[in-house]
């Protein structure tokens, strides 16, 4: 079974996106770590087709049938919504913070006690956890 590459990969400036097609890909492989089968298509999945304007299952579809990465975005952003390079900014900040003093600062602290990482100061949003549980 495999974990999906960093989430802090990037594509044409788009952060997470990779992760989100190796996701897609490992789990049509039957490869993908079980522990993400529950959330997979929800949470940032979620965030980030909802940012590019389209649905998990047409992007699922687009993958699976053979699409890069490049090819998957360039298919994203010709079907989805187009967005100007500030809300691209946002949105990545948005991302690089989620659970830092916002509504899933809870869940963010439930899932660190889960993961023994009550002491790591360091981890301060769900990007930051996401790489320490990978590490």
């Amino acid at each position: 079974m495999h974990t999906p590459c960093s989430p802090l990969l990037e594509i044409d400036g788009l952060l997470y996106f990779p992760r989100m097609c190796d996701k897609i890909r490992l789990h049509a492989a039957g490869t993908l770590h079980e522990d993400y089968l529950a959330n997979i298509g929800l949470g940032m999945d979620l965030w980030c087709c909802q940012f590019l304007g389209i649905d998990y299952s047409d992007l699922v579809a687009q993958v699976t049938a053979g699409a890069s990465d490049e090819e998957a975005l360039a298919w994203a952003k010709e079907s989805g919504t187009e967005r100007p390079a500030y809300e691209l900014d946002w949105w990545t900040t948005y991302m690089k913070t989620r659970g830092f003093r916002d509504d899933l600062s809870e869940k963010l602290s439930q899932r660190k006690a889960e993961a023994g990482f009550t002491d790591r100061d360091d981890i301060q949003s769900f990007m930051d956890y996401i790489i320490a549980d990978e590490a």
